[in-house]
């Protein structure tokens, strides 16, 4: 995937992550948020990712909206002993989606994560989601629990699927000679 490059994001991707995002919101159990974002908002989202929280972008300067997908980290949980633990999030702009773009955001976002000490990252997916596990899985993580009836979004209730990525086994992993 030469032609897509990743970066952090800038202010200036407020716009493009708020229509990513919003079409989420509105037509799809990605995110439980039931209510779109307006700019201001979503310029706040951006402000607040920085440092080990990060938002990246990954841009196609050959597509007539460059910017094609966004993933985060996010504190996983506020106590103290979760500080090693983060949570992703990864969206696609849906007519880009199966062009392994995800994939690029998911391992971008590994590799911020162990460079800035992190143990270990989670996902937490709608539990029907089937592409975005698979995604995840693909990049190291493992499911280790399901959340029953969590959320509701369009009149029924959802599950979450809890995956989990030890960052050192995903490094054991690459390290390990192939098995065939």
């Amino acid at each position: 995937m030469a032609e897509i490059t990743l970066r952090l994001a800038r202010p200036s991707d407020a716009a493009a992550i708020r229509e990513i995002y919003n079409y989420e919101v509105l037509n799809t159990t990605a995110t439980f948020d039931l209510v779109p974002r307006s700019l201001a908002e979503q310029g706040e989202w951006l402000a607040a990712r920085s440092g080990a929280f990060s938002a990246v972008v990954a841009i196609d300067d050959r597509d007539e909206n460059p910017l094609v997908g966004f993933g985060s980290l996010s504190p996983y949980k506020e106590r103290a002993a979760y500080r090693t633990s983060v949570e992703d999030s990864v969206y696609v702009r849906r007519d880009r989606s199966g062009q392994g773009i995800g994939r690029l955001i998911v391992i971008e976002l590994l590799a911020l994560a162990e460079r800035s000490g992190f143990h270990s990252v989670f996902a937490r997916v709608e539990a029907s989601g089937a592409a975005s596990r698979a995604l995840h899985a693909r990049c190291g993580f493992r499911l280790v629990g399901i959340e029953r009836e969590t959320g509701r979004k369009f009149n029924r209730w959802l599950d979450v699927a809890i995956m989990q990525c030890l960052l050192h086994e995903r490094d054991e992993l690459a390290a390990a000679p192939p098995t065939d």
